[in-house]
């Protein structure tokens, strides 16, 4: 039987499409590997950055160098942007035929057929790759397909609920890759996380390109949320990632639900408003501030992150500072900061007045340190509290590892099985000395564990 290794970049709606390539190889009786040489590896790209494509790059170069009998299938969206030149990796190929496969991202879901393909085949991996990944007229468009019900590398599953973009910001190529905003419609949706909730999961991870955007019938973003609470029980739900000018007065109330994970992520990328014009941005530093506010006066200190951009192409000292300044004001429990990547196709790929790659790095350093300052003392607000987590793994011998209700990676003092709803008391920040994995300390015991997993009577 053929053996399958899969290596994701990117987001989280990367990792939830290989979860599903996952699950459909291993129905098929197919052995997946984490680690180590397998007949076929899949990596699934992203074009976010060009950090990015070039950390996928090396992966495959060393792919095919250190698993010479191997076939490697490259998808995702840098596949879908730069297929011609991930096929040149493959300087020479073998007398036996070519190993390196590309699959554009629009064409992904035809990796949830091949394993079923392959059953019939007879020891011919090449020649099955290359019948099965063959180009078609038509790319298959139906990306909801990614469904998972078995999960294999995530204790927390995913839900997709939006896939592509209708922005048209001036530095992202995602946009470009995965085409405008669709999404399935709310009573899939339900279905989907009915069934994970009757397996016993404790929360479900909304993802997508841009959450906000999603629109079915008369149901935008707010609307499905409302829908899939009225309609399910217990479960918890996450969301990825929030757009500041989707928050809202009545989405803003919705959020306040507390089936809803008390942790938001905002795509805020400057605090800059010059910045965020050149950008395409449609919001103000203003309305960011406003919409932070709402957030802690609807819920008990949430978890609040954000994405930066720094070192894009006119901003100065002084423009940074204004960034610099807002996240400071907002006080995020994490900042994600990353330097401005010029990408192929983009409006702002022309633009002038750049910023020097070592300016850009230090501003990140800066926004960095800050976020470390803020998680700290997110943790230090924490100590002392009881929140509910779910057990994300560990290894023999190791601590195991538990995420918060509010996204602290807690350590535990007691083996659990992974996918475990407890309680825990937060007993403090982790020593920074021990360069550690974890956020703080925890507290709990086995009665807590077994309390949460039974089902709840009915009220």
């Amino acid at each position: 039987m053929v053996s399958v290794a899969l290596l994701t970049l990117g987001c989280k709606l990367n990792q939830l499409e290989s979860e599903s390539i996952a699950e459909a190889f291993r129905r098929e009786g197919f052995a997946l590997r984490s680690g180590g040489p397998a007949d076929l590896l899949v990596i699934n790209t992203c074009t976010v950055t060009s950090k990015s494509e070039q950390k996928a790059r090396r992966l495959i170069r060393k792919a095919l160098k250190d698993h010479p009998y191997s076939c490697v299938i490259v998808t995702g969206c840098y596949a879908q942007m730069e297929a011609g030149a991930i096929a040149a990796l493959e300087d020479n190929p073998s007398p036996e035929g070519r190993r390196l496969f590309v699959v554009p991202g629009d064409r992904k879901t035809v990796l949830l057929d091949l394993p079923r393909f392959l059953q019939d085949t007879l020891g011919d991996l090449r020649g099955a790759l290359e019948r099965c990944l063959a180009p078609s007229g038509v790319p298959n468009m139906d990306r909801f397909r990614f469904n998972v019900k078995d999960f294999s590398f995530h204790s927390r599953p995913f839900l997709k609920i939006q896939d592509g973009c209708d922005h048209a910001c001036s530095y992202c190529r995602v946009s470009l890759a995965r085409g405008p905003s669709v999404s399935p419609d709310a009573e899939t949706l339900l279905s989907r996380l009915a069934a994970l909730e009757a397996a016993g999961h404790g929360e479900a991870v909304l993802t997508g390109v841009n959450l906000n955007q999603y629109r079915s019938k008369a149901l935008d973003l707010p609307g499905l949320l409302k829908y899939l609470l009225a309609n399910t029980r217990t479960i918890a739900l996450r969301l990825s990632s929030l757009e500041p000018e989707g928050m809202t007065e009545p989405f803003l109330r919705l959020l306040a639900n507390p089936r809803i994970r008390p942790h938001f992520h905002l795509s805020v990328q400057s605090g800059s408003p010059l910045i965020l014009e050149k950008m395409r941005r449609t919001y103000s530093p203003e309305a960011v501030l406003t919409a932070v506010r709402r957030l802690r006066s609807l819920r008990d200190d949430p978890f609040l992150a954000g994405d930066i951009i720094t070192g894009f192409p006119g901003e100065t000292s002084d423009e940074f500072a204004k960034t610099y300044e807002l996240c400071r004001r907002i006080d995020f429990a994490w900042i994600h900061a990353f330097p401005y990547s010029k990408r192929p196709g983009t409006e702002a790929f022309s633009f002038r007045d750049s910023v020097p790659e070592r300016e850009a790095v230090r501003r990140v350093e800066a926004l960095t340190g800050l976020g470390r300052q803020g998680r700290a003392a997110y943790i230090r607000r924490w100590a002392g509290k009881t929140v509910e987590a779910i057990v994300e793994g560990g290894s023999p011998g190791a601590a195991m590892t538990a995420v918060s209700e509010n996204y602290l990676k807690l350590r535990l003092p007691l083996p659990e099985e992974p996918g475990t709803v407890l309680r825990c008391r937060i007993r403090g920040e982790v020593d920074a000395r021990e360069k550690s994995p974890f956020d703080a300390m925890a507290e709990t015991s086995r009665a807590d564990a077994m309390s949460l997993t039974q089902d709840p009577s009915p009220s």
